[in-house]
């Protein structure tokens, strides 16, 4: 069976009692997941794109400029879609 006893060290009762909910400081948590979401929405559509050149590059019948084409055309959907709007700040 575990252990139930659960005694705190000094220390930890210190920062517990100090504790005090909603008082933290989150600037750096707030910009650190705002670039996760801004590479993951730009990584993803890089990666959208580099699908869709590759396959109608290489499909049987496929050629370079069709492959071409269509992978800046979606680049230039994605990023009219993707970019940030003025005044959308979260």
């Amino acid at each position: 069976m575990a252990d139930h006893d659960h005694t705190a060290t000094g220390p930890a009762d210190a920062d517990a009692q100090s504790y005090m909910r909603g008082h933290m400081e989150v600037r750096e948590q707030i910009s650190t997941y705002r670039l996760f979401l801004t590479l993951a929405k730009w990584g993803s559509l890089a990666i959208a794109v580099l699908l869709v050149f590759l396959t109608l590059w290489f499909h049987p019948g496929g050629s370079f400029m069709v492959a071409l084409i269509g992978a800046v055309v979606l680049g230039g959907v994605g990023f009219v879609a993707l970019k940030s709007k003025p005044g959308a700040a979260h």
